[in-house]
C-alpha cells in the first residue's frame, strides 16, 4: 500500500513498502507566527509520538506553519531532514538552531533517493528567487505525488514535474487559501475589505484552475490551509473563514468551487487524520475529524477552541514583555545596517515608512529609505509618506533580537497598515522579509539578467497586443497565468495588473510589462 495520512493544514505522511516519510508537519501548542495561527480544523488528537517515528522528514520553506520546531525535538536520532536549497541560507541556518538530526539540501530539479527502494524526492524551487517556496514531488512504489504547499509553479514546471514521473501524477495538493495580510490589516472601509478579498480569493481559485488543468492530475487536492486565529488581539479575523465571502477559502468550499469550473477533472478534501491508498483509491476518513463541519457551527467551535489554547497564548506573550526604553535606539541601528544590504533594493523602495509603535517604549518613528541608505528619525509631520505600519512594541522587539521576522510579522495580522497612494511595494515588503544581502543579491541578478524578449499576442474588446510572454514581478508565464480584461492583464501569480497600452503597472511597484499595440 502506498498510503498518505493528512496532517491538517499542510502535513502529511507518507508510507510506502516499509518507508515513512513526513512533510510539513504543524502541531505546535502556541500556533505560528507570533501566537497568532493555528490549524483549522485542529489537528491535536493526532498521535504525534507514533508519527514523528519516520525514516525523513522534508520541510518545503521556513514558514512557522510548515518549519515546526515542536516536530523537530521529538525527532529519533535516525530520521534525516531535507529541505531544498534556496539561494540563501536563512532557511539552513534557522533548522540547524533547533535541529540536532543530520540535514541534507535539495539541489533544485534533482532526485534524492529516499532508502533503497527506488523511491526519490525531488524540489522544485519557484521561478523568482523572491519566493524562497519549493514544491515537493515524491515518486514511491510506483506512484507520484506533486505537494505543490505554498509553491506557485509555472504550467512548464507542473508539466516537467509530470513528465519526469513517466506522464502520470497521481496526486496533486495545491494551496487554495493563498494567506495574506492584505487587505485585512489595511484601513479600508469594511465593504471594501470584503470586495478586494473575494477578487483575490477567485484569482487565487482561478490560478489553481489553470495549474490543474495545464496538469492533469489523477486526483486534485486542495491544500495548505487555511489557518484560524485564536488570540482574542486578532479573534477578529476569523471572519475570512466565511465559506461565502472570506478570504481563505476552505478546502471543502475550494472543491465546490473547482468542480463547477473544471468538472472533468477529479477532486477531493481530506481533513486531519484521513488515510488515502493512492494504489486502489480507498479513503478512510478519521473519526474524529468526520465530526467537524466547516459549513456550521464555526463560531461555536473557534470560541471553544481558543479557550483551549488560551493558556499557550498568554503563555507565549509573556514570552514578549514589552521592551525597555532604549527600543528605538536599538531600532534605527537596526535599519542604519539594512540600509547597506542592497543599492538595488534601495533604489527601488526610495520612500518614508512611518511607523506607530505602542506601548511605552514606543512611539512615532519615519524609516526615510533613499538610494544612499536608510536613517531613522522621530516622525516628520511634513514628510510625504507612503506607507504607515501600527505595531506593538514587543513584535518589534521579536524582529529585533531575530526572534521573528517581519513576514512573521505582518502574516500574523498583529499589525495595522495604510499607504498613500495605494499601491503595493513589493521591493519594500521583499527587503524586509529577508534581510539578507545574498537573499537580495539574488533577486537583483534574477531581476537584471532575465531575458524579456519573448513575447506573446493578447486581444481585448478586439484590440490586438503584443506583450511580453513573462510577469516582469517573478516571471510568471502570462499565456497560462494572464487574463486579459477591460484594458489590463492581470497575473495570476501574485495578482499585479497592467495596462496593456503602457505596459504600466497598476496596483504595485514594479517594472513595466513590454506592451505594443498591433494594428
Amino acid at each position: 500500500m502506498t498510503g498518505i495520512t493528512f496532517l491538517g493544514h499542510a502535513g502529511m505522511a507518507l508510507e510506502a513498502e516499509g518507508l515513512r516519510v513526513l512533510v510539513d508537519p504543524w502541531f505546535s501548542p502556541s500556533g505560528a507566527f507570533l501566537g497568532s495561527w493555528f490549524p483549522y480544523p485542529r489537528n491535536d488528537h493526532l498521535d504525534l509520538t507514533r508519527l514523528v517515528d519516520v525514516d525523513y522528514l522534508v520541510i518545503s520553506h521556513e514558514h512557522a506553519d510548515h518549519f515546526d520546531p515542536h516536530v523537530i525535538e521529538r525527532l529519533p536520532r535516525r530520521t534525516r531532514v531535507l529541505i531544498p536549497r534556496y539561494p540563501a541560507p536563512i532557511f539552513r541556518d534557522l533548522l540547524s538552531g533547533v535541529c540536532a538530526n543530520p540535514i541534507t539540501e535539495l539541489e533544485p530539479w534533482e532526485k534524492y533517493p529516499l532508502g533503497e527502494s527506488g523511491a526519490w524526492v525531488m524540489a522544485i524551487p519557484e521561478p523568482s528567487p523572491r519566493y524562497h517556496d519549493a514544491a515537493l514531488l515524491f515518486s514511491l512504489a510506483g506512484r507520484a505525488v506533486l505537494n505543490c504547499n505554498d509553491a506557485m509553479l509555472t504550467a512548464e514546471q507542473a508539466r516537467r514535474a509530470k513528465h519526469l514521473v513517466g506522464g502520470r501524477i497521481d496526486l496533486m495538493l495545491l494551496q487554495a487559501a493563498a494567506a495574506s495580510w492584505h487587505p485585512m490589516c489595511y484601513a479600508y472601509p469594511p465593504d471594501e475589505i470584503r470586495r478586494i478579498a473575494m477578487e483575490k480569493r477567485v484569482a487565487k481559485l482561478r490560478g489553481v484552475q489553470r495549474l490543474v488543468r495545464a496538469t492533469g492530475p489523477e486526483l486534485a487536492v486542495p491544500f495548505a490551509g487555511p489557518p484560524c486565529f485564536l488570540d482574542p488581539e486578532v479573534f477578529q479575523h476569523n471572519w475570512v473563514l466565511r465559506q461565502e465571502d472570506g478570504a481563505f477559502i476552505d478546502a471543502e468550499a475550494a472543491v465546490a468551487w473547482l468542480s463547477e469550473h473544471l468538472p472533468r477533472q477529479r477532486w477531493a478534501d481530506f481533513r486531519p487524520g484521513d488515510v488515502l491508498d493512492l494504489d486502489t483509491c480507498a479513503v478512510t476518513r478519521d473519526p474524529i475529524s468526520a465530526k467537524f463541519d466547516y459549513s456550521t457551527g464555526r463560531e461555536d467551535y473557534l470560541a471553544r477552541y481558543a479557550e483551549e489554547r488560551a493558556e499557550q497564548v498568554r503563555h507565549f506573550k509573556d514570552e514578549h514583555p514589552e521592551p525597555e526604553g532604549d527600543l528605538y535606539e536599538r531600532f534605527a541601528a537596526y535599519f542604519a545596517k539594512l540600509g547597506m544590504l542592497s543599492p538595488y533594493f534601495l533604489t527601488r523602495i526610495d520612500m518614508t515608512v512611518r511607523f506607530e509603535v505602542t506601548g511605552d517604549a514606543g512611539g512615532l518613528w519615519d524609516v526615510r529609505i533613499t538610494p544612499e541608505g536608510i536613517d531613522v528619525v522621530q516622525a516628520d509631520p511634513s514628510a510625504r509618506v507612503e506607507y504607515q505600519i501600527k505595531v506593538a512594541g514587543r513584535w518589534v522587539d521579536a524582529v529585533l533580537t531575530e526572534r521573528a521576522g517581519w513576514e512573521d510579522l505582518f502574516l500574523s495580522l498583529r499589525v495595522e497598515l495604510d499607504r498613500d497612494p495605494d499601491v503595493h511595494n513589493s521591493y519594500l515588503i521583499t527587503f524586509l522579509k529577508f534581510a539578507d544581502a545574498v537573499a537580495l543579491d539574488a533577486v537583483e541578478a534574477y531581476e537584471t539578467g532575465r531575458d524579456a524578449s519573448e513575447r506573446i499576442v493578447v486581444e481585448d474588446g478586439g484590440q490586438r497586443y503584443e506583450i511580453a510572454r513573462y510577469c516582469p514581478h517573478a516571471g510568471a508565464d502570462l499565456t497560462i497565468g494572464g487574463i486579459v480584461e477591460d484594458g489590463k492583464v492581470r497575473c495570476l501569480g501574485h495578482n499585479l495588473e497592467f495596462d496593456l497600452e503602457t505596459g504600466a503597472c497598476l496596483n504595485a511597484r514594479c517594472d513595466p510589462l513590454p506592451t505594443r499595440r498591433m494594428d
